[in-house]
């Protein structure tokens, strides 16, 4: 018995990465997976092509699962909402969905062009809102679904070189939650995941010295796709169904669950007085500055790891 036995999954960018080891976890735990990748480059520039998707498949099927692949794009809600028909189609409904489809277009900011914007925007954001959109009244009606939207620490702490990548997945931290709230009385969940692995993406980094690149050979070792896609297939499962609205990290064997924004400070004026531009440099900004966040990144374990069971 498998944890997703009945249940049917899309996975997108399920050709490569993250998303391949999505979906070949969630078909070796009961799951009928439709498998969609472009099958374009990591910037998604060139053209697509069918066979990453078809691979994944073959692999399930080679193992005695069910799948079927698509390799439409996400940034087309028609071709979302033929995902979805092509899922009844083949294997009668639809149950969750795990959204790791992304691209990158890394540039500082002011050199990035329009084209450097849109297109990530396009993939991440779009492609999160069409995902949504086209499952979202199926899942209500039949009050049973699931999202794994995934989300970055390029958003969640900030990255140099990533101000369109991390704006997009800091609005799908949004998104994710917004689905939750709205979802919960129909059972339909959503979560996020911003996840390290060892992916392509991982590897266009440049590798700036002799340090870095021993980093990333440790990486490699440690920092596997598989790790995030285990715990994504988790939480889609029926196992999981009073957990939604939450953002997690997984950075090889660490499952993080991040805070999300809420007030630390707070600077009243007295009833009937109000403040003025001096007084909110003056008082203010001096309560406030001690739990200002500095411009160096966040340590990406900075959760201290959770003790296990005894």
């Amino acid at each position: 018995m498998g944890a997703l036995d009945g249940k049917v999954v899309l996975v997108t960018g399920g050709g490569n990465g993250i998303g391949r080891d999505c979906a070949l976890i969630a078909a070796q735990e009961g799951a009928k997976v439709v498998v969609n990748d472009l099958g374009a480059g990591l910037k998604g520039d060139d053209e697509g092509s069918s066979g990453p998707a078809e691979k994944v498949c073959e692999e399930i099927r080679a193992a005695g699962g069910e799948a079927v692949s698509n390799s439409d794009s996400v940034t087309n809600l028609d071709a979302v909402y033929g995902m979805v028909e092509q899922a009844k189609k083949a294997f009668g409904g639809l149950h969750a969905v795990i959204n790791p489809a992304g691209i990158l277009r890394d540039v500082m900011f002011h050199k990035m062009t329009e084209r450097d914007w849109d297109q990530v925007i396009e993939v991440h954001m779009r492609g999160s809102f069409n995902v949504a959109r086209a499952t979202i009244e199926l899942f209500r009606e039949q009050n049973d679904g699931a999202y794994m939207f995934f989300t970055s620490t390029s958003g969640l702490f900030g990255n140099i070189g990533q101000a369109n990548y991390g704006a997009a997945k800091m609005g799908i931290a949004g998104l994710s939650r917004i689905i939750a709230m709205e979802g919960a009385r129909n059972n339909v969940r959503a979560n996020c995941l911003a996840p390290v692995a060892w992916t392509r993406m991982t590897q266009s980094v440049p590798i700036k010295d002799e340090a870095a690149a021993a980093r990333r050979a440790v990486m490699a070792e440690k920092v596997r796709a598989d790790q995030p896609a285990r715990f994504s297939v988790a939480m889609v499962t029926p196992a999981a169904a009073n957990v939604s609205g939450q953002i997690f990290g997984s950075s090889g064997e660490n499952i993080i669950l991040y805070s999300q924004p809420r007030p630390i400070v707070t600077c009243t004026k007295p009833e009937g007085e109000s403040w003025t531009v001096e007084s909110i440099l003056s008082e203010a900004v001096p309560q406030m500055a001690p739990k200002f966040f500095d411009l160096n990144r966040a340590p990406m374990a900075g959760a201290q790891p959770a003790k296990q069971p005894a």
